[in-house]
């Protein structure tokens, strides 16, 4: 049985972080890149390990960020959630780090698939090279930034996972 966002008011017995054990390697995916104003969100499968930006959110309220994600997870019907985490450089921890592992651990809970947690370190950095180099500017490469960016966060998790 899946939770669904309408149906999370009662307590679960779904654990409070996301789920370490090894996940099935077939399916769809979900990737997000996480941030306080916008989130991008990225598709693709085991099969291909192909990524491919989706769509951004920039719904500034939670209420309206998680009925966008359940419109998105009951269009793809995912097997997984990746997640992206940023942090320095150095590898200290980003104060958007911890609001990233508390996204991970609400879309575990409220939609009951799998979430998994990606190191993001210049993905956001990369996706915007990618996007100049292109011809994208201005308002249009701030508006694929956060999708391109969960694509590369997807490709990430692709090349790591075995």
């Amino acid at each position: 049985m899946s939770a669904k966002a309408g149906h999370s008011n009662t307590k679960s017995s779904r654990p409070s972080t996301p789920d370490t054990r090894p996940s099935a390697r077939t399916g769809t995916v979900l990737a997000f890149d996480f941030g306080t104003k916008r989130i991008g969100v990225a598709v693709g499968d085991f099969e291909t390990r192909l990524a491919h930006p989706l769509t951004g959110i920039a719904a500034a309220e939670n209420r309206a960020r998680f009925a966008a994600i359940e419109r998105l997870i009951a269009e793809w019907q995912p097997a997984l959630l990746v997640i992206g985490v940023p942090a320095h450089t150095d590898g200290s921890d980003h104060p958007v780090g911890r609001l990233a592992r508390r996204f991970a651990q609400r879309l575990h809970g409220r939609f009951g698939i799998r979430a998994e947690l990606v190191d993001e370190r210049l993905t956001s950095h990369e996706a915007e090279g990618m996007l100049r180099a292109s011809g994208v500017r201005g308002a249009r490469l701030k508006a694929g930034l956060d999708a391109m960016a969960a694509q590369r966060i997807l490709e990430t998790y692709f090349a790591s996972a075995k």
